[in-house]
């Protein structure tokens, strides 16, 4: 009697999406338009897909960008802050003290 080779068993089927995907990439997108909300989708993507034992490119990339794109608003946010307190301070070069109206609707109260 000759014996028959055994079949290898069958590879088990990979998932077809792993926990944190889907959220990963809505999160790496959302990043683009407010920085802040991408940063948490991603961090919690990140975060699941880490917890199921998979890798997420695109959180991972959603957390950088999160970072980089809301200290850039911020630093942008400081920048105009700085700029408008030196345009009301030079429009108040010459004048004495009080409120004045520049005609556009514009007030400016000068120390």
């Amino acid at each position: 009697m000759s014996e028959v080779p055994a079949a290898p068993a069958p590879a088990p089927a990979a998932p077809a999406s792993y926990p944190g995907k889907t959220l990963g990439i809505v999160g790496l997108i959302v990043t683009f338009f407010a920085s802040l909300i991408g940063f948490i989708l991603s961090l919690v993507a990140f975060n699941q897909s880490k917890a199921a034992g998979y890798k997420n490119t695109p959180a991972k990339v959603g957390i950088i960008l999160g970072i980089v794109f809301f200290v850039l608003t911020i630093i942008i946010i400081i920048v105009s802050i700085a700029g408008a307190a030196a345009l009301v301070s030079s429009a108040c070069e010459g004048m004495e003290s009080g409120v004045y109206d520049l005609g556009n609707g514009t007030t400016v109260t000068c120390p």
